[in-house]
């Protein structure tokens, strides 16, 4: 493979490491909330999203900071899209107007 294909398949790699990460965190932030031991769901997913994201990383990146550069672009790429694709869902991080007008 030439250097130029291989760096442009960097972002790719990088958007899937993104889309497992922050897409697990999302599943778990569902599932522990939901769950009687919402600290092990919390930590084990914790642990497992950065074990597969470093090791992606890693293997990704071959030593060349180029390649870590890209990679990081399609995992931030991941990031916004699945902010978007849970705040369209209803699942949003903001809470809403009468949330917070419940609060004393």
């Amino acid at each position: 493979m030439t250097d130029a294909l291989l760096l442009l398949l960097c972002v790719p790699a990088g958007g899937a490491l993104g889309a497992v990460f922050f897409g697990g965190l999302w599943w778990t932030v569902r599932r522990g909330l939901a769950s009687g031991h919402p600290a092990l769901w919390f930590m084990a997913s914790l642990m497992l999203r950065l074990a597969i994201t470093l090791s992606g990383f890693y293997l990704v990146g071959g030593g060349q900071w180029q390649r870590l550069i890209l990679c990081l672009l399609g995992f931030i790429a991941a990031r916004l899209v699945v902010e978007r694709l849970t705040r369209a869902s209803g699942q949003g991080a903001g809470g809403s107007a009468t949330e917070a007008g419940n609060a004393p």
